[in-house]
């Protein structure tokens, strides 16, 4: 991924909420089933670590984009956003070059 289509996921992140919460249990095999498909869903979403979480957010960034095969965008404080290209032509974001 370049500089300027992290960019653009970044601009795009924004504006949408969290839709996943991870708290002290961490990461499960059924929250790792759901990330994986709402990334299949949505291509962008956002996940909030709880303060409860003993993890460090840009480690746990990592961990669910390896689990997910997707690509993390940014970690902010406890907001992580990750990026995974869809299968579905009609619902896909066009990166630019």
């Amino acid at each position: 991924m370049t500089t300027k289509q992290r960019a653009y996921l970044k601009s795009l992140a924004m504006n949408i909420d969290p839709i996943f919460q991870i708290g002290k249990s961490s990461m499960t095999p059924s929250l790792t089933a759901a990330l994986t498909e709402a990334l299949e869903a949505r291509e962008l979403i956002k996940i909030s670590v709880l303060q409860n979480c003993a993890d460090d957010p840009k480690e746990l960034a990592q961990l669910v984009a390896e689990r997910t095969r997707s690509q993390v965008v940014q970690v902010i404080g406890k907001k992580i956003v990750l990026y995974k290209e869809g299968k579905d032509e009609k619902k896909k974001i066009v990166l630019p070059k």
